[in-house]
């Protein structure tokens, strides 16, 4: 593999920022310094003051494969997710079949194989019969073991009293939870399905899986996970309320000791609320539901002051014409690893959050909180995983979306910052302008 000297970057990571340059050896960070000088038969990429940063590594996303590839597969996602700068990826279990044991894992890692673009890891699902799967998982398999302790699809609802004890005692990786009580839920459908029937309006989503299912379930997962010391990590905060059930400080303080009970959100709760239910619609409508402009505010506010800990992007596909259903067939869920970053870094020019503080929660915690080997970080000897930003504006476009379902959120946002370059072990995989070469990706190992 050819070397690439990086120069006159301004580099980001690990709360700072500096000048600087860093050289790729063998797919691997070699060296980082100034002045570095060029090696015979280097490719040199003159950074000309631009940001790099290390990759992002998006802890929750749905690539509906195996499945449901008629609105998304690996290939396409993870080419969306690269040039977007997200370089490693941890896949969610509810596919078609689920993933429930582990012969369901490795198929995935299979499918993986020579088609994606970036990193990659795949969740053990949990169900309210698979607590034998779980007991015996190999944690060096497996980022974690996906609850889903509200509505979800297939047999993954657990809501067994008894199971949910037993995972929470037994489960060998960090448990990753979906919080919304379904009983809750189902008495609010039902209230609004009487008075609207099946169509009913886009903006009584947040009111139908309210802050009040969110809050009662999460509350049940943290007091399991006390009960049982396991390491908990509750995905896709949505509300101002369940701020206060997590404890503010950094994922690992300065004695070395890792929070075991963890808080991540994602991108959508951060740029969009309530009042864009009138524009977007069921394009938007996603579980839990984007809430209130307070709630956004607070978790903003949340995100600096390190009351959670991780951003993510829970990209979820579905086809336009399936969004275009009545509400009670209107799936959940949104395309948006191609623009997170960018939408991100939007929040850095509003003055709400800081670059290095997006590099924090986007890449360093995912890896520190999953125990990821040698990624996340701009260090030497670890993976090549960057990108590289650039302080130009780009406005998104419908035929420039990369994912299958051909549409994004965000179509007609400008942004002030766009992915200049994204390296994937080592390797340019995104120019800019499009995606370069074949697909890189390796399966995530586990430091653990």
């Amino acid at each position: 593999m050819p070397s690439t000297l990086i120069v006159n970057a301004r580099l980001v990571n690990e709360d700072r920022e500096f000048d600087g340059d860093l050289r790729i050896e063998s797919g691997r960070i070699a060296q980082i310094g100034t002045g570095l000088a060029a090696h015979p038969g280097d490719a040199v990429v003159d950074a000309c003051g631009r940001r790099l940063l290390p990759g992002m590594i998006d802890d929750q996303v749905h690539f509906r494969e195996p499945g449901m590839e008629y609105k998304a597969d690996m290939a396409t996602e993870s080419a969306a997710a690269v040039a977007g700068g997200l370089t490693s990826f941890m896949d969610m279990p509810n596919t078609s079949p689920p993933t429930l044991d582990a012969a369901a894992l490795e198929d995935k890692y299979r499918r993986a194989a020579g088609r994606a673009w970036g990193n990659h890891g795949f969740y053990m699902g949990a169900s309210n019969d698979n607590l034998d799967a779980i007991r015996t998982l190999d944690p060096l398999t497996a980022p974690g073991i996906k609850v889903f302790m509200g509505a979800s699809t297939g047999n993954m609802l657990v809501d067994n009293p008894d199971t949910l004890d037993g995972i929470f005692r037994e489960a060998p990786t960090p448990i990753i939870t979906h919080c919304e009580d379904t009983p809750m839920i189902d008495a609010e459908l039902a209230r609004y399905r009487a008075k609207y029937g099946d169509d009913i309006p886009a903006e009584y989503h947040p009111d139908i899986r309210s802050r009040e299912a969110c809050m009662k379930s999460t509350q049940l997962a943290i007091a399991l996970a006390r009960k049982h010391g396991t390491r908990l990590h509750v995905l896709h905060i949505s509300t101002a309320d369940e701020l206060a059930l997590f404890t503010p400080g950094p994922l690992i303080d300065a004695d070395g000791v890792r929070k075991r009970i963890t808080a991540e959100t994602c991108i959508h709760f951060l740029r969009f609320d309530r009042a864009d239910y009138a524009r977007l619609g069921h394009l938007i409508k996603c579980n839990p539901a984007i809430k209130d402009a307070g709630d956004r505010e607070a978790l903003l506010r949340a995100l600096a002051d390190d009351v959670i800990d991780v951003l993510a992007t829970d990209h979820a596909p579905h086809t336009l014409e399936e969004k275009a259903r009545p509400y009670t067939s209107a799936p959940s869920g949104l395309p948006l690893v191609q623009y997170a970053l960018n939408a991100a870094l939007e929040c850095v020019h509003e003055g709400s959050l800081t670059t290095a503080q997006v590099v924090r929660k986007f890449a360093h915690a995912p890896a520190q909180l999953f125990d990821v080997k040698e990624r996340g970080f701009l260090r030497e000897g670890y993976w090549a995983d960057l990108v590289m930003i650039e302080g130009t504006p780009i406005t998104v476009q419908r035929e420039d979306v990369l994912s299958k379902c051909g549409w994004s959120p965000f179509e007609g946002t400008t942004f002030r910052s766009r992915i200049a370059s994204t390296w994937v072990n080592g390797q340019l995989a995104w120019d800019g302008r499009m995606l370069v070469g074949t697909p890189n990706g390796k399966r995530l190992e586990f430091a653990r």
